[in-house]
């Protein structure tokens, strides 16, 4: 049995209602979830199954028509926008499908750009970033800029800004879909490894067969409603 004081995120009967014109669209209907400490989860579903909507609302991107969401035993929900915005800068990790790097900034910029605004001393900043750099295999390309870095490189950059601010989970939307087979096979293998190593908690929201395949979670969604969650070995 798992210590349910290692849960990260905790859903209370979620649920997500958007009006098209004339039409309510049930996207989420009373989720309940928890996903632990140390967990490599992947939320899959076809196109309208709620994944992207469960994600948005795990990370406070958007609330909740109804329901609460508990990040390490806060509730997000209930947070003014300025409180949520400090909160997930400081507990959550993102990367997303298309990178979001800071064009103009190095990698060692870009992976220490959190860091900075929680105000972590420039020494704690530089032993971090250059373990984090060996760790993603990109040691001696901290100078370089986005521009002069391959997608999948580019990627593992973003994979470093997310864990370096050590967050309490780390989600990532479709992280692969801009990448080459190989590329993503590689990428997420790395993550796994990550997750291994230093008990990093990962979600993913995928439609990507090898993301669902090294999950030692897989959540299924179907018409906003959890179908099936499978815990591997």
């Amino acid at each position: 049995m798992i210590d349910p004081q290692t849960a990260v995120i905790q859903t209370q009967d979620l649920s997500m209602e958007y009006r098209t014109g004339e039409i309510t669209v049930k996207a989420l209907q009373n989720v309940n979830l928890t996903i632990h400490q140390g967990e490599f989860t992947a939320i899959a579903g076809p196109s309208g199954s709620g994944k992207t909507t469960l994600l948005n609302l795990i990370s406070g991107l958007d609330r909740p028509t109804s329901g609460k969401v508990f990040l390490s035993g806060k509730t997000m929900s209930e947070m003014s926008g300025s409180e949520l915005s400090d909160f997930r800068r400081d507990h959550i990790g993102f990367i997303f499908q298309s990178y979001n790097l800071i064009p103009v900034l190095s990698v060692k910029e870009n992976i220490e750009y959190i860091m900075l605004l929680q105000g972590v001393s420039q020494a704690e900043r530089h032993h971090r970033v250059n373990e984090i750099l060996r760790d993603i295999g990109l040691e001696g390309m901290e100078n370089r800029r986005p521009v002069n870095l391959s997608g999948g490189q580019q990627q593992r950059v973003a994979v470093a800004r997310a864990m370096v601010s050590q967050p309490d989970i780390i989600l990532a939307d479709e992280p692969t879909a801009n990448l080459d087979s190989a590329t993503g096979t590689s990428l997420v293998d790395m993550m796994r490894t990550l997750n291994q190593d230093r008990g990093m908690t990962f979600v993913f929201s995928t439609h990507d067969e090898m993301i669902k395949e090294r999950a030692r979670r897989l959540i299924i969604l179907k018409d906003g409603r959890i179908e099936k969650d499978e815990i591997r070995d």
